[in-house]
């Protein structure tokens, strides 16, 4: 774990200099030193339209406090559902940055947001949020520095009128989605797990705290559920709670709550219950930090757009993942696991939910968060209705038109054989409630797939795909002027989309020079 002074920062955010300076540097959308950050990120009161990056945002900001522009803090917020939910909380004009280190992601899909924010902006005529990326690992001290970066000496006035000068952070609320998620590569690797999602997560609230940002969403997990799962009923938000409570069930009796894990199959599993309990012991000992853990069941579907959906860079597991890598040819089948569970068809039955839904539940959340007094809460975000793993592949099945094979598999170790969700207290509390159905899930994810198999095969590159949608991406930006160039870029443009992911623009451009080159030879 990074060790952190727990000194004030100076009121000097040019001169404040770390104890330990990292030894990596990390790097900003800019490709400046993090390190550089408190003399790169000086704009001030007076200067919103161009804070931030270099001059990078779009336009002007429609979120501001004593003159400078405030902000949502993402952490991973270029994932799967990162990424929708920034996209969401840029069409409702927040400011937004954006934290992550791509190991799970590409910088590319920055760029897909853009253009879906751009479009938003420009259809509903208001102008477009401020959009800050910094490619950094939020576990690195040079976290401290990024919030050193948005943080201004504002003066007070006390009851006695006395004049004082104090330290306060632009960004108003934190979205917390960095974290390892796999249950299978958990039961593998249970060290790397609890040291990213429990030991990052304790070392990221002490900053926090330091420069006072105290209203934090958390991207929790169904998992906690444990075998509560298999209970015959959808899960209710009680059944695992944190320290003791009075409950009022439907039929008017009390009770009190007592905190309890059953069941938790995996390490995956108990690091977000281990979370949660951490985020209720620090709420219950603070008055001034308000946090909401959303429990997500399982997320599928995309924007419609296309441009946005789960890509990962690693092996896929998940349900839907790996069914688009059927459909476009990467694997030749999905593997079933488990036929024999207590359901209609013998598979498992999950809570499939839209991101789009799961996105603005988040948004829900922190509206609630900021209106409401202190402490934690625990929300589901589920549809509150099964589908079988069987009915999910025919789903999709229907919106591509073509079938899917099958290889039926046992079941993998920490699965269980039903989780559904309550979807009561969201509604009730958040006002939030899920809108789109299975079926829009598949026809979404369908549209998702559909692209990037034209993107990635001989319709043309993804560069020109991108270029095309005017996405700050032009044809001449890797020199692509003539006719041989796009050719070259048509035929090599799944190599292309890879060194763009990996930031490798200058290779890119060192290539198509030697190709040019050899044309006109």
């Amino acid at each position: 774990m990074d060790n952190y002074d727990d000194s004030l920062p100076s009121s000097s955010p040019a001169s404040w200099s770390p104890s330990s300076p990292p030894t990596t540097p990390e790097i900003s959308d800019d490709g400046f030193d993090i390190e550089r950050l408190p003399s790169l990120f000086e704009s001030r009161a007076g200067n919103a339209e161009t804070a931030g990056s270099n001059g990078r945002e779009l336009l002007s900001p429609q979120h501001v406090s004593n003159g400078s522009p405030t902000f949502v803090l993402v952490i991973g917020g270029l994932g799967y559902i990162g990424s929708h939910t920034v996209l969401e909380l840029l069409r409702a004009s927040q400011n937004v940055i954006i934290v992550d280190n791509l190991s799970n992601s590409y910088e590319s899909v920055l760029d897909s947001i853009k253009l879906l924010t751009a479009n938003h902006c420009k259809v509903e005529g208001i102008p477009v949020p401020l959009i800050h990326f910094h490619r950094l690992d939020y576990r690195s001290r040079s976290m401290r520095f990024l919030l050193e970066s948005y943080t201004d000496l504002v003066m007070t006035i006390d009851a006695g009128g006395q004049q004082n000068m104090t330290y306060r952070s632009r960004i108003e609320s934190v979205i917390h989605f960095a974290a390892y998620k796999s249950v299978v590569d958990s039961l593998k690797h249970p060290l790397r797990y609890y040291q990213n999602n429990v030991c990052g997560l304790v070392s990221l609230l002490q900053q926090l705290d330091k420069y006072g940002i105290h209203n934090f969403i958390f991207s929790s997990s169904a998992t906690v559920y444990g075998t509560k799962s298999n209970s015959g009923r959808p899960l209710q938000e009680e059944d695992v709670v944190h320290h003791a409570e009075e409950h009022v069930d439907l039929a008017g009796t009390s009770s009190v709550l007592q905190p309890s894990a059953v069941g938790l199959s995996c390490p995956y599993a108990r690091t977000k219950y281990f979370s949660e309990a951490i985020l209720a012991d620090v709420a219950a000992t603070n008055a001034a930090w308000r946090i909401v853990a959303l429990r997500y069941f399982n997320p599928v579907g995309c924007d419609p757009s296309g441009l946005l959906g789960e890509n990962p860079r690693g092996e896929a597991t998940n349900l839907y993942p790996v069914l688009t890598q059927v459909l476009a040819g990467v694997r030749k089948s999905l593997d079933v696991f488990g036929t024999d569970w207590a359901t209609p068809d013998g598979t498992a039955i999950r809570d499939f939910i839209h991101v789009l839904d799961v996105a603005r539940g988040h948004m829900a959340a922190m509206a609630w968060n900021a209106a409401r007094g202190d402490g934690f809460r625990a929300f589901n975000l589920g549809s509150g209705s099964g589908t079988s793993v069987l009915e999910a592949v025919r789903s999709l099945e229907a919106a591509a038109g073509r079938s899917i094979p099958l290889t039926w598999s046992g079941r993998r170790p920490g699965d269980v054989g039903v989780c559904v969700a309550s979807t009561e207290r969201a509604q009730n509390e958040l006002g939030w409630s899920p809108h789109e159905s299975v079926a829009q899930c598949a026809a979404d994810l369908w549209n998702f797939v559909k692209r990037r198999m034209a993107r990635d095969g001989t319709s043309g590159s993804a560069l020109q795909e991108l270029a095309s949608l005017r996405v700050n991406v032009k044809l001449d930006r890797f020199g692509l002027a003539s006719a041989r160039h796009n050719r070259a870029a048509c035929i090599l443009g799944p190599f292309f989309q890879f060194l763009e992911d990996e930031g490798r623009k200058v290779l890119a451009a060192e290539i198509l020079a030697w190709i040019d080159r050899y044309h006109s030879s």
